[in-house]
């Protein structure tokens, strides 16, 4: 496989396995660009970001640039002389100016099959829309959102058990190996870029907090697909007695009753349809416990309407 000199763009643990599968390639990674260090923790200290710390064990170059806007940012980067640029999720607007400054070009590891899913929450939106089947998407990068031309695409289902967790890590592994695929195939001449079709693109817009919000008037598969969808971010909660009590997993009950009461001794809500268990419940400033052992020291009997 013939060696590339890449610049890597990344920041969050998604984007990990693709740096070090390129590492592993023997590709020469001669910069490596990252989000910058932000405040997290009780004592808001400065923490790097994933990729950072990966890149700085490994001996990387690394830079963080708040913006890719300025003509310095711009001059710096085409000095580089990369051969080609690798971005998974690194977090800024990549300019046309840095776009077009690699031999080969730029090329993303995006987390659906595109057009469907362009934008910010591929993986979670997704699950919640009720998606069978989801992967990753090879693209060449152009100045759209996720409209560039696409190089390899990877599947893999998406089953009633499938949390954004695990989905995250599975399609993390496989865009790393499907970047390393599509670089040899473009460095070679092998593998050419077919253009998006116009049909069926979607746009998975970024997450908010109150997303995480029961409603408990929609259906309980809706809401199933919420608490996979939402943990760990932003989460998912109810309130009950002026409590918010975080839901991180939960399963799906054939139950009808009036919506947002509890119509079992073990906290199955009714829905718009059917009804919702949670399995592993949070309460504030404790740790995450099964049902059974939350109803013990926090009991919420049958016929309680939650809000």
């Amino acid at each position: 496989m013939k060696s590339l000199r890449l610049v890597f763009m990344g920041s969050p643990d998604f984007s990990v396995p693709a740096l070090s599968r390129l590492l592993e390639a023997g590709h020469e990674v001669i910069a490596v660009y990252s989000q910058p260090p932000r405040p997290a923790g009780r004592g808001h200290r400065e923490h790097l970001s994933p990729v950072h710390a990966f890149a700085k064990a490994k001996g990387l170059s690394v830079r963080t640039p708040r913006s890719l806007k300025s003509p310095e940012e711009h001059q710096a980067f085409a000095a580089l002389g990369a051969d080609a640029a690798v971005v998974a999720a690194y977090g800024l607007i990549l300019p046309g100016a840095i776009i077009g400054a690699p031999r080969l070009g730029c090329f993303n590891v995006h987390a659906s099959l595109l057009p469907r899913w362009r934008g910010a929450a591929p993986i979670q939106r997704a699950i919640l829309a009720g998606d069978r089947e989801t992967g990753v998407t090879i693209m060449r990068m152009d100045e759209g959102l996720d409209t560039g031309p696409t190089l390899l695409v990877g599947r893999t289902p998406i089953t009633g058990g499938t949390t954004a967790e695990s989905l995250h890590d599975t399609l993390a592994q496989m865009g790393a190996e499907l970047m390393a695929e599509a670089l040899q195939g473009v460095a070679d001449g092998s593998l050419s870029a077919t253009a998006q079709p116009d049909t069926g693109a979607t746009y998975a817009q970024k997450l908010e907090r109150n997303e995480g919000r029961l409603d408990w008037s929609l259906p309980a598969d809706q809401l199933d697909r919420t608490v996979r969808a939402l943990n760990p971010w932003p989460g998912v909660w109810f309130e009950h007695q002026g409590e918010r009590l975080k839901v991180l997993s939960a399963e799906v009950e054939p139950i009808d009753g009036p919506p947002g009461t509890v119509v079992d001794d073990r906290l199955s809500v009714a829905c718009g349809n059917g009804a919702l268990r949670p399995l592993r419940i949070q309460r504030p400033g404790k740790g995450a416990v099964g049902t059974d052992a939350f109803l013990r020291g926090y009991p919420i009997p049958l016929g309680t309407r939650l809000g």
